[in-house]
């Protein structure tokens, strides 16, 4: 095939939420930008955001904002500091898509709908003169003497003085997302920290039980993951307050990380809000050794109150066998389960339920164990851990330290975030922030 020669200002590798932004910034400023997409649609993975919602960007202070990286965040608060929430919404205010901020800070469209979002990006690059080629896959960026890049196609060679990578990650490879810029990034001699799955749900080693429970959802639990293996852990160690990345306060171990609210069961193992927001720390625990995960039903009990309450049942419906008295306290797919950990039978009357029988109950109540087998593929993963090294970027401007006129952005940097908005306000602010800094320079003529 005849190698087609096009040239650009800058050339946007990747059509997401962070390539799309670092496109349209760059052409804002004066660029002639041209976005290379795989596949045939730019902002696959924003329509499936959310719950296909798209929760944009969070309220949350800075400072609890960038808690919300880990030790990274300090990163991004130079980008942050050119574009963070407020011109994000001013941006989408611009383009005529209103927000609303729901619990947890959470700030989604006023429609409800992702694609809401994806329009306003196509309305930008069609303002702005964004060219886009669509089902083009960058296989290798070459640098020449010259200082021009040439990115290479099944369908040609594309040159630009500049290029911005905005692959995004390995999770969720429908939408595109196949770990393509690690590839090319390594090829140009960038150091790549170890890729893994974050926001992802685990799978138990006890597989029969969470089988049994599948399909259940719990609210206002308490999970929390120990180092060691689940019958070794002590129970009273699980803590009262959340442990994890974005809170305050750090764990000492065996005590991984704890957090209360939602999660479920599933063919596999655990899933759920907790347990997605749990499930880097436990994969990097992972590779040190055993890991479980104990679940405390009913955090807002002490064990004596709980004791007491179950005294108390036992005394007033003691002909009722032990199923239907525990049936006030868990889901009915629980049940059986349950009492099969306790090795009570479920025939068995609650007024002859001794004391030793009572505290294994409770027991169980304060501290369901599993031993973690490992979590779903990366491929599963609602976002990617790990990435190009952000020692090797300039956090002012998102350029290469290592290669000029190189820029990264969005995913397939070492930056993810827990859910609530950050992961896309991070896609979008180093977008933006790319998108500018290379055309300014293309603008100086530096190149």
């Amino acid at each position: 095939m005849k190698q087609q020669i096009n040239e650009a200002d800058i050339i946007v590798i990747g059509g997401g939420a962070a390539g799309m932004m670092a496109a349209g910034r760059g052409a804002e400023q004066g660029a002639r930008v041209l976005l290379l997409e795989k596949t045939d649609g730019c902002g696959k993975k924003i329509l499936i955001s959310g719950k296909s919602r798209c929760n944009l960007t969070n309220a949350a202070p800075l400072q609890e904002f960038l808690a919300m990286y880990g030790t990274n965040g300090c990163f991004l608060h130079g980008v942050f500091h050119r574009f963070f929430r407020d011109e994000l919404l001013a941006f989408f205010a611009r383009h005529n898509l209103e927000t609303k901020t729901e619990r947890g800070g959470r700030i989604f469209p006023v429609s409800d709908n992702a694609r809401d979002v994806v329009q306003v990006f196509t309305g930008y690059l069609d303002a702005s003169k964004v060219r886009v080629r669509y089902n083009t896959r960058v296989t290798e960026i070459r640098k020449s003497s010259q200082g021009l890049f040439a990115v290479r196609t099944p369908e040609g060679l594309f040159n630009a003085p500049a290029v911005i990578l905005a692959t995004g990650g390995s999770s969720w490879p429908g939408t595109g997302s196949t770990g393509d810029g690690y590839v090319i990034s390594k090829k140009m001699g960038h150091a790549l920290v170890p890729l893994r799955p974050a926001l992802v749900p685990l799978i138990v080693e006890e597989i029969e039980l969470a089988q049994a429970m599948q399909g259940v959802s719990l609210r206002n639990v308490r999970a929390t993951a120990f180092q060691g293996k689940a019958k070794d852990i002590d129970s009273r160690l699980t803590p009262q307050i959340n442990y994890g990345r974005g809170e305050k306060k750090s764990t000492h171990l065996p005590v991984i990380e704890s957090r209360f609210g939602e999660m479920l069961f599933t063919h596999f193992g655990l899933g759920g809000p907790i347990i997605l927001l749990m499930s880097l720390a436990v994969n990097q625990a992972l590779e040190k050794g055993d890991v479980s995960l104990l679940v405390d039903l009913k955090p807002a009990l002490r064990r004596e109150q709980l004791g007491s309450r179950l005294q108390k049942d036992f005394d007033n419906f003691g002909k009722r066998k032990i199923s239907g008295i525990i049936k006030e306290y868990l889901p009915a797919k629980m049940i059986e389960p349950f009492i099969g950990l306790t090795g009570i039978s479920a025939e068995k009357p609650a007024h002859q339920i001794t004391a030793r029988e009572k505290e294994q109950i409770v027991e169980q109540l304060k501290a369901l164990r599993f031993n973690i087998k490992s979590s779903l593929p990366l491929a599963n993963a609602i976002v990617t851990a790990g990435g190009v090294s952000l020692h090797e970027i300039n956090p002012r401007t998102m350029e290469s330290l290592l290669i000029p006129g190189l820029y990264f952005c969005g995913e397939v940097i070492d930056v993810d975030a827990d859910t609530g908005g950050y992961n896309l306000q991070a896609a979008f602010s180093t977008g933006y922030v790319a998108g500018e800094s290379a055309a300014r320079q293309i603008k100086a003529g530096g190149r």
